[in-house]
């Protein structure tokens, strides 16, 4: 089957992979010189099951509320009369329910698994000779609290979780210094942790590039610098999409991985996605020698929920990475937010020394009110969707893509999760 997938991003391009090896014809359409160059571009580099608590939960309408008004808050609802957002957001309360938190849950831990395993698979199939350069940690996923409620909160979470499968296990304060020995300075106003130990971290922007690389080597072909601006649909079915340079693309099918610009890109078909992007921030550190040598930087990969800033090392950088911001397609950098980030890091780790100024980016997640990522048949027949996968992007993409693999050929996935048919 000849297939045409849409972005090259981390969903896109793992999709380009496991399609390829699944004995198809592959072309890819992006945007960007190059993979990976918009939201894989610089994220909080985890692959964590761990994270997988949907933001739609009974607790954070209360948080929500408390936020306002707070530029540097860690989630910021800009006031706009913006009709998708409003529908986006009525749905999101909708999901704020016990049940819905529960259900969401289980199906995102679901599929973070099983992609978790596609991952390691992945990287066991290439083999050390033509294996991926993207500084690779698999020393898990520490989250890490300083108010008591938040912490009591984490644990009732991580034992959902744990029915679910993950191994995400509740620590005190000793524990977690013990698990990260640069947190041994602020100690003292930690109240507790969980650590999941088969969580990874690194660069998702260089996994891409390297993917990317060797999918090309496959026989993918990759189109890039060419932007799509219409789908072409033939006797009700997409055959192929029209580029802005007035190019036509056809194929058998159609991959949709535009990540939060599918939703506009379908409207005009009729078909609205329930996808809006959460703008996340976040700021690469390049580490002083002194600061690597004196071990005050972490190496294992740090979630402060209570900020919703991650922290992973990436080689001699630290990454400092999070918050969201409902704020449409802005792509400006605010200095207060990006300011938070560097002042989190600062208080976590006082001693810290980096050469050079931040390298401060923003992009654009795209999130679905539950959480849950939109994998299978879209309404229209031939268009394939992979997208809506949030903070999630690179956690899940290898199991999308796997899972994504199988729907096209008609077998069933071998995970338990609501995929669209």
């Amino acid at each position: 089957m000849n297939i045409l997938i849409l972005g090259a991003g981390v969903t896109g391009t793992t999709s380009a992979w496991f399609l390829r090896q699944a004995g198809h014809e592959v072309v890819v359409v992006e945007r960007q010189a190059a993979a990976a160059m918009e939201t894989s571009f610089a994220n909080g580099g985890q692959i964590s099951v761990s994270h997988a608590e949907p933001w739609a939960n009974p607790q954070v309408i209360s948080k929500v509320l408390r936020w306002l008004g707070k530029e540097d808050a860690p989630l910021v609802f800009r006031p706009r009369f913006d009709g998708p957002l409003l529908r986006w957001g009525w749905q999101f309360l909708r999901n704020c329910t016990v049940a819905r938190t529960r259900a969401n849950m289980r199906a995102i831990v679901n599929l973070a698994l099983f992609s978790r395993d596609a991952l390691r698979a992945l990287r066991q199939r290439l083999g050390p000779e033509f294996g991926l350069a993207y500084d690779c940690l698999t020393r898990g996923i520490l989250h890490l609290y300083t108010d008591e409620k938040e912490f009591a909160a984490a644990v009732r979470a991580a034992r959902v979780m744990r029915e679910f499968g993950l191994d995400r296990q509740p620590l005190d304060a000793d524990a977690c210094a013990r698990i990260e020995p640069a947190l041994s300075d602020v100690r003292p106003q930690l109240v507790g942790g969980d650590y999941t130990a088969s969580d990874e971290s690194g660069d998702a922007h260089r996994f891409t590039r390297e993917l990317a690389s060797r999918a090309a080597a496959a026989g993918v072909i990759f189109h890039y610098g060419r932007t799509v601006s219409a789908l072409r649909m033939e006797a009700g079915r997409a055959r192929g999409v029209m580029l802005t340079d007035g190019e036509t693309l056809r194929a058998d099918a159609i991959v949709l991985a535009l990540g939060s610009y599918s939703a506009p890109f379908l409207r005009p078909c009729g078909v609205d996605l329930p996808i809006y992007p959460a703008k996340g921030y976040s700021a690469t550190l390049t580490l002083s020698p002194e600061t690597i040598a004196q071990g005050i930087a972490p190496t294992v990969s740090l979630t402060d929920d209570e900020r919703k800033i991650v922290f992973s090392r990436l080689g001699n950088r630290l990454r400092v990475a999070g918050t969201a911001e409902f704020n449409g397609y802005d792509l400006d950098l605010n200095p207060v937010r990006c300011a938070a980030l560097i002042q989190r890091a600062r208080y976590l780790f006082p001693r810290l020394e980096f050469t050079g100024d931040p390298a401060f980016w923003c992009g654009l997640r795209p999130a679905t009110p539950s959480n849950v990522p939109l994998i299978g048949q879209s309404p229209l027949p031939g268009l394939w969707l992979n997208t809506g996968h949030g903070t999630l992007g690179w956690t899940l993409a290898c199991g999308s893509a796997l899972a994504l693999a199988d729907l096209i050929a008609a077998r069933r996935p071998d995970v338990d999760f609501p995929f669209l048919c």
